[in-house]
Protein backbone atom coordinates (compact mmCIF):
# COMPACT_ATOMS: atom_id res chain seq x y z
CA UNK A 1 0.00 0.00 0.00
CA UNK A 2 1.08 3.67 -0.52
CA UNK A 3 0.82 5.01 2.90
CA UNK A 4 2.52 8.04 3.90
CA UNK A 5 3.28 8.81 6.88
CA UNK A 6 3.36 12.50 7.84
CA UNK A 7 6.13 13.75 9.42
CA UNK A 8 5.20 15.54 12.81
CA UNK A 9 7.35 16.93 15.36
CA UNK A 10 5.57 14.91 18.48
CA UNK A 11 5.46 11.34 17.03
CA UNK A 12 8.84 10.03 17.82
CA UNK A 13 9.60 12.03 21.48
CA UNK A 14 8.01 9.48 23.56
CA UNK A 15 7.36 5.77 22.93
CA UNK A 16 3.70 4.86 22.64
CA UNK A 17 1.04 3.00 25.21
CA UNK A 18 2.76 -0.59 23.72
CA UNK A 19 4.58 -1.88 20.55
CA UNK A 20 2.19 -1.64 17.77
CA UNK A 21 0.23 -5.03 17.29
CA UNK A 22 1.65 -6.50 20.03
CA UNK A 23 -0.79 -6.22 22.75
CA UNK A 24 -0.77 -6.61 26.81
CA UNK A 25 -0.87 -10.26 27.41
CA UNK A 26 -4.18 -10.36 29.01
CA UNK A 27 -6.10 -8.38 26.69
CA UNK A 28 -6.91 -11.50 24.43
CA UNK A 29 -8.18 -13.31 27.81
CA UNK A 30 -10.05 -9.55 29.15
CA UNK A 31 -11.48 -9.03 25.13
CA UNK A 32 -13.02 -13.13 25.44
CA UNK A 33 -14.59 -12.57 29.32
CA UNK A 34 -16.63 -9.13 28.02
CA UNK A 35 -18.07 -10.82 24.73
CA UNK A 36 -18.80 -14.22 27.49
CA UNK A 37 -20.62 -11.89 29.71
CA UNK A 38 -22.40 -10.02 26.71
CA UNK A 39 -23.90 -13.42 24.76
CA UNK A 40 -24.92 -14.49 28.36
CA UNK A 41 -26.85 -11.44 29.13
CA UNK A 42 -27.68 -10.41 26.01
CA UNK A 43 -28.99 -13.73 24.78
CA UNK A 44 -27.67 -12.83 20.73
CA UNK A 45 -24.46 -12.01 19.39
CA UNK A 46 -24.66 -8.30 18.73
CA UNK A 47 -21.91 -6.05 19.76
CA UNK A 48 -21.77 -2.61 18.83
CA UNK A 49 -19.38 -0.12 18.35
CA UNK A 50 -19.61 1.48 21.81
CA UNK A 51 -19.19 -1.85 23.17
CA UNK A 52 -16.26 -2.63 21.44
CA UNK A 53 -14.59 1.02 21.87
CA UNK A 54 -15.47 -0.02 25.95
CA UNK A 55 -13.87 -3.55 25.98
CA UNK A 56 -10.69 -2.58 24.08
CA UNK A 57 -10.09 0.52 26.74
CA UNK A 58 -10.63 -2.04 29.53
CA UNK A 59 -8.59 -4.53 28.00
CA UNK A 60 -5.26 -1.85 27.77
CA UNK A 61 -6.56 -0.38 31.09
CA UNK A 62 -7.43 2.84 28.90
CA UNK A 63 -9.97 5.79 29.17
CA UNK A 64 -13.02 5.62 26.85
CA UNK A 65 -15.06 8.70 25.97
CA UNK A 66 -17.35 8.60 22.93
CA UNK A 67 -15.45 11.59 20.94
CA UNK A 68 -17.12 13.88 17.84
CA UNK A 69 -14.78 12.20 15.07
CA UNK A 70 -14.29 8.73 16.11
CA UNK A 71 -10.35 8.96 15.51
CA UNK A 72 -9.59 9.04 19.82
CA UNK A 73 -12.58 7.29 21.41
CA UNK A 74 -9.80 5.27 23.42
CA UNK A 75 -7.12 6.99 25.21
CA UNK A 76 -3.64 5.84 27.23
CA UNK A 77 -0.79 8.42 28.15
CA UNK A 78 0.36 10.04 24.92
CA UNK A 79 -1.72 7.54 22.31
CA UNK A 80 -5.03 7.23 20.78
CA UNK A 81 -7.19 4.58 19.52
CA UNK A 82 -10.15 5.13 16.90
CA UNK A 83 -12.30 1.72 17.32
CA UNK A 84 -13.46 -0.45 14.30
CA UNK A 85 -15.99 -3.81 13.95
CA UNK A 86 -16.52 -5.35 11.16
CA UNK A 87 -18.89 -8.52 10.53
CA UNK A 88 -16.59 -11.66 8.29
CA UNK A 89 -18.07 -14.74 7.64
CA UNK A 90 -14.59 -16.37 9.11
CA UNK A 91 -12.78 -13.68 10.61
CA UNK A 92 -9.07 -15.97 10.86
CA UNK A 93 -9.15 -16.09 7.15
CA UNK A 94 -10.10 -12.14 6.27
CA UNK A 95 -7.58 -10.97 4.15
CA UNK A 96 -8.80 -6.81 4.12
CA UNK A 97 -11.59 -5.15 5.52
CA UNK A 98 -13.39 -2.02 4.26
CA UNK A 99 -14.22 0.35 7.23
CA UNK A 100 -16.45 3.12 7.70
CA UNK A 101 -14.01 6.14 8.75
CA UNK A 102 -16.39 9.42 8.71
CA UNK A 103 -18.39 11.45 6.91
CA UNK A 104 -16.14 13.86 4.67
CA UNK A 105 -18.42 16.23 3.49
CA UNK A 106 -17.14 18.37 0.39
CA UNK A 107 -20.35 20.21 0.51
CA UNK A 108 -19.88 21.48 3.68
CA UNK A 109 -16.35 21.91 3.83
CA UNK A 110 -15.59 23.40 0.63
CA UNK A 111 -19.04 24.52 -0.57
CA UNK A 112 -18.48 22.33 -3.40
CA UNK A 113 -21.16 20.95 -5.48
CA UNK A 114 -21.84 16.93 -6.43
CA UNK A 115 -21.34 16.46 -10.24
CA UNK A 116 -19.79 13.13 -10.98
CA UNK A 117 -18.96 14.59 -14.44
CA UNK A 118 -15.79 16.43 -13.07
CA UNK A 119 -12.96 15.55 -13.30
CA UNK A 120 -13.01 12.43 -10.30
CA UNK A 121 -9.60 13.65 -9.07
CA UNK A 122 -10.86 17.01 -7.72
CA UNK A 123 -13.60 15.45 -5.77
CA UNK A 124 -10.98 12.83 -4.64
CA UNK A 125 -8.22 15.30 -3.48
CA UNK A 126 -11.15 17.12 -1.00
CA UNK A 127 -12.28 13.72 0.54
CA UNK A 128 -8.76 13.17 1.74
CA UNK A 129 -8.00 16.65 2.48
CA UNK A 130 -10.98 16.31 5.22
CA UNK A 131 -9.81 13.43 6.02
CA UNK A 132 -5.69 14.48 6.63
CA UNK A 133 -7.31 17.81 8.74
CA UNK A 134 -8.57 15.28 11.08
CA UNK A 135 -6.01 13.34 11.58
CA UNK A 136 -4.14 15.93 11.98
CA UNK A 137 -6.10 17.66 15.20
CA UNK A 138 -5.80 14.34 17.05
CA UNK A 139 -1.92 14.61 16.02
CA UNK A 140 -1.58 18.09 17.66
CA UNK A 141 -2.71 16.24 21.26
CA UNK A 142 -1.50 12.57 21.03
CA UNK A 143 2.00 11.28 19.88
CA UNK A 144 0.58 8.02 18.44
CA UNK A 145 -2.83 7.55 16.68
CA UNK A 146 -3.96 4.43 16.14
CA UNK A 147 -7.21 1.81 14.53
CA UNK A 148 -8.09 -0.59 16.77
CA UNK A 149 -10.19 -3.15 14.72
CA UNK A 150 -12.45 -6.28 15.64
CA UNK A 151 -13.32 -8.84 12.90
CA UNK A 152 -16.14 -10.68 14.45
CA UNK A 153 -17.65 -13.80 13.03
CA UNK A 154 -21.92 -13.86 13.01
CA UNK A 155 -21.98 -15.43 16.42
CA UNK A 156 -19.07 -13.62 17.65
CA UNK A 157 -17.09 -17.25 18.33
CA UNK A 158 -14.57 -16.07 16.59
CA UNK A 159 -13.10 -12.68 16.28
CA UNK A 160 -9.66 -10.93 15.24
CA UNK A 161 -7.99 -7.88 16.76
CA UNK A 162 -5.45 -5.89 15.09
CA UNK A 163 -4.32 -2.48 14.80
CA UNK A 164 -2.71 -0.15 12.28
CA UNK A 165 -1.40 3.62 12.63
CA UNK A 166 -3.71 6.22 11.30
CA UNK A 167 -2.48 7.99 9.47
CA UNK A 168 -3.19 11.04 6.53
CA UNK A 169 -2.64 9.88 2.88
CA UNK A 170 -0.85 12.20 -0.05
CA UNK A 171 -3.50 12.59 -2.67
CA UNK A 172 -0.43 12.64 -5.32
CA UNK A 173 -0.47 9.00 -4.51
CA UNK A 174 -3.78 8.20 -5.51
CA UNK A 175 -6.08 8.90 -8.85
CA UNK A 176 -9.80 8.45 -8.29
CA UNK A 177 -12.54 7.06 -10.57
CA UNK A 178 -16.65 7.06 -10.80
CA UNK A 179 -17.93 4.05 -10.70
CA UNK A 180 -21.34 2.72 -11.53
CA UNK A 181 -23.64 3.38 -9.09
CA UNK A 182 -21.65 6.78 -8.99
CA UNK A 183 -19.58 6.59 -6.26
CA UNK A 184 -15.78 7.87 -5.99
CA UNK A 185 -13.26 5.26 -6.05
CA UNK A 186 -9.64 5.72 -5.07
CA UNK A 187 -7.00 3.54 -6.25
CA UNK A 188 -3.60 3.27 -5.36
CA UNK A 189 -1.29 4.89 -8.74
CA UNK A 190 1.87 2.33 -7.89
CA UNK A 191 -0.13 -0.99 -7.42
CA UNK A 192 -3.37 -0.27 -8.70
CA UNK A 193 -5.44 -1.27 -5.61
CA UNK A 194 -8.48 -0.30 -4.73
CA UNK A 195 -8.42 1.85 -1.39
CA UNK A 196 -11.01 4.01 -1.09
CA UNK A 197 -14.66 4.39 -1.58
CA UNK A 198 -16.75 7.99 -0.93
CA UNK A 199 -20.61 7.67 -1.08
CA UNK A 200 -21.46 11.21 -2.39
CA UNK A 201 -24.79 11.38 -1.09
CA UNK A 202 -24.66 10.79 2.57
CA UNK A 203 -20.93 11.39 2.18
CA UNK A 204 -19.40 8.21 3.79
CA UNK A 205 -15.86 7.34 3.83
CA UNK A 206 -14.27 4.08 3.54
CA UNK A 207 -10.92 3.02 3.87
CA UNK A 208 -9.33 -0.58 2.68
CA UNK A 209 -7.18 -2.16 4.92
CA UNK A 210 -5.10 -5.62 4.76
CA UNK A 211 -5.50 -7.74 7.78
CA UNK A 212 -1.67 -8.30 8.91
CA UNK A 213 -0.61 -11.86 9.13
CA UNK A 214 0.46 -11.23 13.31
CA UNK A 215 -3.07 -10.49 14.00
CA UNK A 216 -4.40 -12.06 17.51
CA UNK A 217 -7.12 -14.59 17.06
CA UNK A 218 -9.57 -15.11 19.57
CA UNK A 219 -12.16 -18.34 20.09
CA UNK A 220 -15.29 -18.14 22.17
CA UNK A 221 -17.64 -20.76 23.71
CA UNK A 222 -21.16 -19.42 23.66
CA UNK A 223 -22.88 -19.06 27.00
CA UNK A 224 -26.03 -20.25 28.35
CA UNK A 225 -27.98 -17.12 28.30
CA UNK A 226 -28.97 -16.20 31.81
CA UNK A 227 -32.78 -16.01 32.47
CA UNK A 228 -34.29 -13.16 33.36
CA UNK A 229 -36.57 -14.02 36.47
CA UNK A 230 -33.59 -16.44 37.70
CA UNK A 231 -31.02 -13.74 37.85
CA UNK A 232 -33.79 -11.53 39.49
CA UNK A 233 -34.46 -13.80 41.85
CA UNK A 234 -30.60 -14.89 42.68
CA UNK A 235 -30.47 -10.72 43.03
CA UNK A 236 -33.01 -10.85 45.26
CA UNK A 237 -35.28 -8.21 43.69
CA UNK A 238 -38.68 -7.41 45.00
CA UNK A 239 -41.35 -4.80 44.68
CA UNK A 240 -39.56 -2.76 47.04
CA UNK A 241 -36.68 -2.03 44.57
CA UNK A 242 -39.37 0.17 42.89
CA UNK A 243 -40.54 3.75 44.18
CA UNK A 244 -43.22 5.11 41.95
CA UNK A 245 -44.27 8.77 42.04
CA UNK A 246 -47.08 11.46 40.18
CA UNK A 247 -45.02 14.02 38.67
CA UNK A 248 -46.39 17.63 40.07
Amino acid sequence: MDKKSPKLRTVHKSPPAYELNKFPKELPFIIGKEIVYLLATKGKANLIGSEWEEIFAKSIGANWKDSSNGLDDVRLGNTAWGAKTVKAKNPSKQKDVRLISGRNSIVYSFGAKIDTTVDPNLPGEQVLSIWNDRVTSIRERFDHLRTIVLIKSNDLSEVVVFEFETIRYDPELFYWEWNKDNNLVGFSKRSKEHMFTWQPHGSQFTILEKVPNNSTVIEIRKPEFLDKEKTLRALGFDKSWITVTTRK
